[in-house]
This record gives structure tokens, sequence and C-alpha cells, in this order.
């Protein structure tokens, strides 16, 4: 039998906001960023959400400010970000049916556009071996301010997804895939069994009119 699996977003999925916007936050709180940060990345999620989002051009940008940090440095501080922030804006409906797919024999993986500094402590804690995210690229050490293409975003995640079950000797067609924005709806549309989790207008409209199962993580 082919192994079934089942895909889970993590911003506004299996967290309750945006990894990006919390780790912004964090990083003000320590003074490490500006107010100009903080508002910026309050705008981009609002566009995200709405699925008015250049992803890759923000995401090349992210990555550039990054530039000729230690990968070693991010990997740390995105852990206590986790450890201190993360941890408590998990959803936990969104954990219980991650388990449930967990107790089915399910093979369960994260894909988000996050990065896997963000992704993997959340994987980590969850125990979830996989993760499909937007990866940047590391030499001797450091970020270079560039990103692995394609960015596992919008229809990008099919690819990744598709990627993945391949090596899983699996298919989408029995996939599972729980998101909450109308950005992923190519992933949604390829698999056969998508939910809309706290979906957003234009998420829930679609998800209404195809008749997919609407459900709250939180």
């Amino acid at each position: 039998m082919r192994k079934i699996l089942a895909l889970f977003d993590l911003d506004r999925t299996l967290l309750d906001g945006s990894s990006g916007v919390l780790y912004i936050r964090y990083l003000r709180k320590r003074g490490d960023v500006g107010r100009a940060m903080l508002l910026r990345s309050y705008w981009y999620a609002a566009l995200y959400r709405m699925g008015f989002f250049d992803y890759p051009k923000v995401a090349a940008k992210l990555a550039l400010a990054a530039a000729e940090q230690s990968e070693e440095q991010a990997r740390l501080l995105c852990q206590q970000w986790f450890d201190d922030v993360g941890v408590h804006h998990l959803a936990q409906r969104g954990i219980a049916r991650l388990q449930a797919h967990q107790d089915q024999g399910h093979l369960v993986a994260i894909i988000s556009a996050s990065t896997p500094y963000i992704v993997g402590p959340c994987a980590t804690h969850l125990g979830v071996a996989d993760y499909l995210c937007t990866r940047l690229v590391v030499e001797a050490g450091r970020l270079t301010g560039r990103i692995v293409d394609p960015p596992c975003y919008g229809p990008h995640k099919v690819y990744w997804a598709s990627t993945y079950a391949e090596e899983h000797e699996a298919s989408l067609e029995d996939a599972y895939f729980y998101s909450d924005g109308i950005s992923d709806l190519p992933l949604l549309q390829a698999v056969g069994h998508p939910v809309a989790v706290n979906p957003d207008p234009r998420l829930r409209a679609h998800a209404t009119q195809r008749g997919w199962p609407i459900e709250r993580f939180y």
C-alpha cells in the first residue's frame, strides 16, 4: 500500500499567528531591530494573509539582510525564540490533529514558506521528522543572502510536496493538506483531502464553494 501523506502549514495552522511577526516582535523586544522593521512585518503579514504577497522578492530582501550571518548563530537564535515564544503559540487542536495522523501511521510533514531555522524547532518539538521550507544558501557556515530556488511558497509548494511524495512512494492524490491561506490554493487543489484551517476570507469562499472541510485549530 502507498503511504498516506498528511501535510501541515505552519503559520495560522499549527501556530496561532505568523511566525515571521512573532519572530520580529521577539527581536524587537531584545532590541535587535527597530520599530520600522516591526511595522514592516505587520504589513507583510497582512499582504500574505490577503494573497497579495510577492514572497520571492521579499524573501530575497530578508535573506540579503542576513548575509554574512553565521548559520549556527541563526539556528541558536531561532531555537531561543521558539523556546521563549513560539512554543506558547502552538495551536492545540492542530497538534491533536497532527498526532491523530501519526497514530494512523500516516507520513506527517510540515510545509512552510518560512526558513528551516524557524520551522525546525517547531517540527522537533512536535515529533515531526520531515519539514519542507524555504532554504537559504550557506557557504563556509555563513548565510550568503541568497535563497534556494524555488522558494517553498504558492505554486512552488506543489513542487516540493510532489518531490517529497515521490521520494516516499506516496501520492498527492491520497494526501491531506491543512492550510489557512489563499496562497496555498495550488497545493490544496493538488491533494485529495484539502482542509481549510482558520481560513482567510478568499480561501473560506473557495472552500465553501468546493465543499472542502473548514476547521478551526485555535
